[in-house]
């Protein structure tokens, strides 16, 4: 097939058994294909050499820069997917400029990083097909902006789904904590479904408790319970490292016990904040706000690092009556609520103090440890701005 010819060989009923061959045949083509970037790893090496060498590999964008020229080709795509309706049984009305808006809006959502739209056109697609029939059910002319949030609600995806009900059951049964303090409990927020792909992102809030027990023998162990991924399970133990490093306690002193409330589905380590605001308010005896909840990875220097998914799990903690969200500086330019969650106070911060200045409760302890927090903080952390990398 390289030289652009292939003979063809086999054995013929006619021909007694005996093998047969061709003349090569012509086989000149160009071969498109598409696929995920992990079906790369179950490709045949001697294919995949051919088309890296012979070929192209492009990696496509799932985003574009949110410009007016990219917004109308996607007004363009709308009244193709309405088009295509044409002539069949249902067909689904135009769309007003209102209908037209909340889905560029949505395509800003789903793009999850604030001056880009989401090119996951499917995904889109589906969203606008459903809003049409909405509107054809009740014999609308145009398709409107209320027909597309009630689609919005039709088409959650799974993992959505699975985030309301568990919410739902968690206020049923009263296991949702937004008011009052306590000692190593903190409202962390986490995302389901985050490692399928999906570009909109299903939040959930992940509540961590944390308990500080003198260890009995040398060395002490940091026990994690609640169906961690692997990833997680790495994310507690670096933490409890920076820990050491920040507060200057010796944790080997001390068996940690770290629980994640019903936390199946969840991955990554953007709950790092919250496993070391969970472990010092322990080890220090101060109370945490459960009016607050938060999301940040966390560096070995205790910089709060940026986590995906940041407006989902903003929206799943108003759902929950949270107050006031932490979130890392570098993602609040990522943060679009929608207008029912704008009233919650999201907080950016951009290191571990910061954190513990907002969850715990005022005293003289909190302020003391925030001081400590700060001056080993400042000491590990390079001045950026001092060096030209950041202005």
């Amino acid at each position: 097939m390289q030289e652009r010819a292939f003979p063809i060989s086999g054995r013929s009923e006619r021909s007694s058994g005996a093998l047969t061959k061709t003349e090569a045949v012509p086989c000149d083509f160009i071969l498109i294909a598409a696929g995920n970037l992990d079906a790369i790893q179950g490709m045949h090496p001697a294919l995949r050499s051919r088309i890296r060498g012979y070929g192209y590999e492009v990696y496509v964008n799932s985003h574009m820069p949110d410009t007016t020229a990219n917004r109308r080709r996607l007004i363009r795509f709308i009244a193709q997917e309405v088009r295509r309706d044409i002539g069949t049984a249902r067909e689904i009305p135009h769309f007003d400029r209102s209908g037209v808006s909340v889905i560029l809006r949505e395509a800003q959502r789903r793009a999850g990083r604030r001056g880009k739209l989401s090119l996951r056109l499917r995904e889109l697609g589906g969203l606008v097909r459903i809003a049409g029939d909405l509107a054809c059910e009740e014999g609308a002319e145009f398709t409107t902006s209320r027909h597309v949030l009630a689609a919005r609600k039709i088409a959650k995806p799974l993992e959505q789904q699975v985030a309301d009900r568990m919410i739902e059951r968690r206020q049923e049964y009263s296991l949702i904590v937004n008011s009052g303090n306590r000692i190593g409990r903190v409202n962390g927020l986490a995302v389901l479904g985050a490692d399928s792909g999906l570009s909109d992102y299903s939040g959930i809030m992940l509540p961590v408790e944390a308990l500080v027990t003198p260890s009995l023998s040398s060395g002490g162990k940091v026990y994690a319970t609640g169906g961690l991924s692997d990833l997680a399970k790495e994310s507690v133990t670096n933490v409890s490292a920076v820990i050491k490093k920040l507060t200057g306690k010796d944790v080997s002193d001390y068996d940690i016990h770290i629980q994640f409330v019903d936390t199946h589905g969840v991955d990554g380590d953007s709950a790092s904040i919250t496993i070391a605001t969970a472990i010092i308010s322990a080890l220090e005896n101060i109370p945490i706000r459960q009016d607050l909840a938060m999301t940040g990875s966390l560096s070995v220097r205790g910089e709060v690092l940026p986590i995906g998914g940041v407006t989902a799990k903003i929206e799943s903690a108003a759902k929950s009556g949270i107050k006031t969200v932490v979130i890392p500086r570098a993602n609040a330019q990522d943060v679009l609520l929608d207008k029912q969650y704008e009233n919650i106070e999201v907080i950016a911060v951009d290191t571990l103090d910061e954190v513990m200045e907002q969850a715990l409760l005022i005293g003289d302890k909190k302020t003391s440890l925030v001081e400590r927090l700060s001056a080993v903080i400042d000491r590990l952390t390079p001045d950026l701005s001092a060096s030209g990398h950041l202005s």
